[in-house]
C-alpha cells in the first residue's frame, strides 16, 4: 500500500481549508492518499502588526520542514512568498485562483459608498490601508491582526467595535463565508496584491516524481498572471511595509490570449498613488511586470518606496491571506 504523502500546513482553519482542497485534489488527480501535517510558523505564534514581522514569517517554518524532510509538499499563500527563490525548493503547481478582489464586511449591509465619515475600517494590510486612504472618505482606518473569525467579529460579534474590515475575498470563499460579504471591490478602487488569491504548492527540486505529480494541479493561465504580478514586485524590490498592488487578468486579443496587467504604488497615507497597466502574451509575463514596474520606477515609484524602507529584492512580505 502506497504510503500516504505529507502535505505541510499552517494550522488556522483558512491553511486548513486552502491545504485540504489541494490534498482532495491530488488525491482525486493520482489516487494517492494525502495526509496533513501542521507546522507552526513564527508568525502564528506573534502578535505584532503583520508588516513588521519580517520576510517570510508565514513561509520559513515549512520550507524548513520541507528542506528537513519531515514533509513531501507544502501549501502556502502566493503572496506570502518573497520573490526570491528558495534554495532547493520548487513552486511545482499554482492551482486555479480564487476571485483574488477584496471584500467589504459590513454593519447593516453597507458597501464602501455608503459608510459614512469618521466610519473606522479595519484590516490588517498597508496596501489596504493606502488605497482607502486614498480614496478620500475621510475613514478612520485601524490596523488590525487574527484570523478570518477574529477580524469578522470586529464587525459582526457581540463585542463589535468596528464598521466594517476589509479582507481577501478569496479566504471568504475558501471558508464558505462568502454570505458574510456586503461589497467585492472593485479592482479599480482597492487594487490586490501581487498574488492575492492564488495558491503555492511547493516541493523539494530533486523529488522528480513529486513535481510530476503536482504538476497535475497547474493552471496555466493562473500561473502566467501570478507570474506577471510578482515579477512586478521583484522588479520593484519593496520593502515589507510598502502597499505595492498588481492585478494581471487573461483574455482574448486581437492576436490571441493576452495578460492585461495593472500595477500600483501608493504612499501610505494616500497622497501619492501611482498606477499604471501593460499588456503581452502569457509568455511573456515575467517581462510584462518588470517592463510595467521599470515604468513605474521611472514616474517617482521609489521615493513612495522609501517612506517605509526599501529592504532590497527578494524580500517582500504582505502579510497572511487571513
Amino acid at each position: 500500500m502506497t504510503a500516504p504523502l505529507r502535505l505541510g500546513t499552517r494550522g488556522s482553519a483558512l491553511a486548513m481549508a486552502q491545504s485540504g482542497h489541494v490534498a482532495e485534489a491530488l488525491t482525486a488527480a493520482t489516487g494517492r492518499p494525502v495526509e496533513l501535517v501542521e507546522v507552526v510558523t513564527a508568525g502564528d505564534r506573534s502578535t505584532a502588526p503583520v508588516h513588521r514581522l519580517g520576510v517570510g514569517v508565514f513561509v520559513s517554518a515549512l520550507r524548513d520542514a520541507l528542506t528537513a524532510r519531515e514533509i513531501d509538499f507544502a501549501v502556502h499563500s502566493y503572496k506570502d512568498l518573497p520573490t526570491a527563490a528558495a534554495p532547493g525548493l520548487h513552486i511545482a503547481a499554482v492551482p486555479q485562483r480564487q476571485d483574488p478582489r477584496d471584500a467589504l464586511v459590513a454593519r447593516d449591509g453597507r458597501t464602501l459608498a455608503e459608510l459614512p465619515p469618521g466610519a473606522r475600517v479595519g484590516t490588517g494590510a498597508l496596501r489596504r490601508i493606502a488605497q482607502l486612504h486614498a480614496l478620500g472618505m475621510q475613514l478612520e482606518v485601524t490596523p488590525i491582526r487574527g484570523n478570518v473569525d477574529t477580524r469578522l467579529g470586529r464587525v459582526l460579534g457581540s463585542d463589535a467595535d468596528l464598521d466594517a474590515v476589509v479582507l481577501a475575498r478569496a479566504g471568504l470563499a475558501r471558508l464558505g463565508r462568502t454570505d458574510v460579504i456586503t461589497e467585492t471591490l472593485d479592482p479599480m478602487l482597492m487594487l490586490p496584491a501581487p498574488a492575492q488569491g492564488a495558491l503555492a504548492v511547493e516541493c523539494r527540486i530533486d523529488d522528480q516524481d513529486l513535481v510530476e505529480l503536482l504538476g497535475l494541479l497547474d493552471h496555466a493561465p493562473s500561473r502566467a498572471a501570478v507570474v506577471a504580478e510578482r515579477a512586478l514586485l521583484a522588479t520593484l524590490e519593496a520593502g515589507c511595509s510598502a502597499p505595492v498592488a498588481a492585478y494581471g487578468e487573461l483574455a482574448e486579443g486581437d492576436a490571441g490570449e493576452e495578460i492585461y496587467l495593472r500595477g500600483a504604488v501608493i504612499s501610505p497615507d494616500g497622497t501619492r498613488d501611482l498606477r499604471l497597466s501593460r499588456t503581452g502574451t502569457p509568455a511573456d509575463a515575467a517581462e510584462i511586470g518588470k517592463a510595467l514596474a521599470a515604468e513605474l520606477l521611472e514616474l517617482g515609484a521609489d521615493s513612495i518606496l522609501g517612506q517605509e524602507g526599501h529592504a532590497g529584492p527578494g524580500t517582500q512580505q504582505f502579510g497572511s491571506t487571513e
